[in-house]
């Protein structure tokens, strides 16, 4: 379950911690088996030894001797490596789909609570790739996580080892073990640098290649197909540029750690061949010895390579999370109450607002809106008629003043009960890929099917969709795509007759309406108005001739207020308006 209280931390180890905290005893266990594995090689290589030295004592077929260190190889490897890592792969693959879903779910949590400035200046693709790679980071660590401390007590124990063999090779293998990790943190720096560069780019071709597909019709219909793959050719070149930079930066740190490892082959063998010569080593420490110094080479090599997509995931994550764990814009306040809308009165008191680096829209806007009053907003493109409702959903947070909702300031309650209270049905409304039944369900989540039915025939909706193949069953794609503009206007306007609210915001509402439909469903919204505070807002200025009061707004400022005949009295911006709209009809 999500708690959407906490707040997702923004750095990548905290942010990992968040999600394995609740998992304490089974992380622990699990990299402690993951560092008993690590002791199978060098166990291994002792008892092999064993073996080799006592095989000259072996005589007549008397092979008795040898039965324990051969019964143990057996039982090494059953236990000490067998049964750890079928104990890892157990618990990967039952806890690991938990924790993502857990990264999925709290991430998206987090994004939906943004504000609607975020995703005018976000792609969407990007944000879904940032997700995603958050997810895909936890999993890679926990996969390759079990890797790590098996590798540090495989290291641990060779050295070791090699100190009770000879402490000639103990110490070849800690200096060259020193040099090893000096040069691949040296080199790793880099090439952080190149993976987070890599991961951003990545994200912005996704994102570019999103917004191009959610704009496939006007590509088709301005005919830009050249030109968008075109462009996406700069973004896909700068992915490519990056990739070729990252991977050959890494070949010649892979290339320069293969030297290394020949070096030290070279050296341990020199050394052993010497000794033997001398008769200080047997040819049991000699095949101990050769295979530790070949073990620890390899185990370290492998350490270093399970770190690189690591690394790059960590460092992409990094990135995502620096993207997406900025402090929500709009959050509601530690002691915030639900929303007592009884009768539906608004006031705007004083209030000031702008939007992020520009100039002030409202300048100490002060207006009262009775409840159950139907009032229009009308106004030029950009004089705020928007910026009104978007202030009252409590989209954007106002500079100065307050917005009351019978008496209640709206920044003083949670969100959740703000929305509920209020519905409204936009000028182009947007569908989620799910049934009609379920997409005019989403303004009530616990109607029944009758209910969505009585509301569908309000909205005279219900005439096309009963004559779809699969009815109320029926896909209505993604954001809507397989409806018209109007038959999308038509369910929207069925979820907000569900949702039956006390405040009702309309937005064009029937602008996508042909006449006769628009006629049809004129009745069942005057009926869904009523006992209710409805704002309005209408270019077709027809559609507000029975409203109880018409707000004209002009560059932020309500410059006329009154019904629809004292303002063409008034014969100021409103009567302009009117006149040019008669005209050309």
């Amino acid at each position: 379950m999500i708690d959407k209280d906490k707040t997702l931390p923004n750095k990548i180890w905290p942010f990992i911690w968040h999600f394995l905290r609740g998992y304490k005893s089974l992380t622990i266990f699990y990299f402690t088996l993951a560092a008993v594995a690590g002791f199978w090689g060098p166990l291994n290589s002792l008892l092999l030894k064993r073996v080799i030295n006592l095989l000259p004592t072996v005589t007549d077929g008397d092979i008795s001797i040898l039965i324990v260190p051969a019964t143990l190889i057996v039982v090494n490897y059953l236990v000490i490596y067998n049964l750890s890592w079928r104990g890892i792969e157990r618990i990967q693959a039952k806890f690991t789909p938990v924790i993502l879903n857990c990264i999925i779910g709290e991430s998206m949590d987090h994004v939906l609570g943004k504000s609607a400035q975020f995703y005018q200046q976000t792609l969407s693709g990007k944000t879904l790739k940032e997700i995603t790679n958050l997810a895909h980071l936890v999993d890679l660590l926990i996969r390759t996580g079990a890797y790590f401390p098996r590798y540090f007590s495989a290291l641990l124990t060779a050295t070791i080892a090699s100190y009770f063999a000879n402490p000639i090779f103990f110490f070849i293998l800690v200096v060259w073990l020193i040099l090893f990790s000096l040069l691949r943190i040296f080199m790793a720096r880099k090439l952080r640098i190149l993976t987070t560069s890599q991961g951003l780019s990545e994200s912005m071709s996704v994102g570019e290649l999103v917004d191009c597909l959610y704009n496939h019709n006007n590509i088709r219909i301005f005919s830009r197909r050249s030109f968008e793959n075109s462009r996406m050719a700069s973004y896909l070149e700068k992915v490519k540029k990056d990739y070729q930079a990252t991977a050959l930066y890494a070949l010649r740190m892979y290339s320069i750690q293969g030297w290394l490892f020949t070096i030290l082959i070279a050296f341990s063998c020199y050394f052993l061949v010497y000794l033997y010569s001398k008769n200080l080593v047997t040819i049991g420490d000699f095949a101990l010895i050769l295979g530790l110094t070949i073990d620890t080479g390899h185990t370290a090599w492998f350490a270093v390579k399970a770190a690189d997509p690591l690394n790059r995931a960590l460092s992409i994550g990094q990135q995502s999370l620096t993207s997406l764990m900025i402090p929500l814009e709009i959050h509601d306040k530690p002691d915030a109450v639900a929303l007592k809308c009884n009768r539906g009165q608004i006031t705007f008191d004083n209030v000031k607002f702008h939007y992020k680096e520009t100039e002030p829209l409202f300048q100490n806007i002060s207006i009262k809106i009775k409840a159950s009053s139907k009032v229009g907003l009308v106004g030029y493109s950009g004089a705020g008629k928007s910026t009104f409702i978007n202030l009252l959903l409590r989209l954007y947070d106002i500079t100065k003043g307050a917005i009351l909702i019978d008496g209640q300031d709206v920044r003083d309650v949670t969100q959740d009960s703000l929305h509920t209270n209020i519905a409204m049905i936009p000028q182009d409304p947007s569908l989620f890929n799910r049934s009609l039944m379920d997409n005019i369900r989403y303004g009530r989540i616990e109607a029944t099917d009758e209910e969505v039915i009585s509301a569908a025939k309000k909205a005279h909706a219900h005439e096309f969709i009963e004559k779809l193949s699969q009815g109320y069953d029926s896909l209505a794609g993604e954001r809507g795509a397989q409806l018209s503009g109007g038959q999308r206007q038509r369910i929207a306007i069925a979820r907000a007759i569900l949702k039956n609210a006390p405040i009702l915001i309309l937005d064009e509402a029937s602008s996508q309406l042909d006449s006769f439909t628009e006629s049809l469903i004129q009745e069942s919204l005057w009926e869904l108005i009523q006992n209710k505070t409805t704002l309005v807002i209408a270019h077709r200025l027809s559609t507000l001739l029975n409203m109880d009061r018409i707000l004209v707004f002009d560059q932020g400022v309500i410059v006329e207020d009154g019904t629809h005949t004292e303002l063409l009295i008034l014969n100021g911006l409103y009567r302009k308006l009117w006149d040019s709209q008669v005209g050309g009809i």
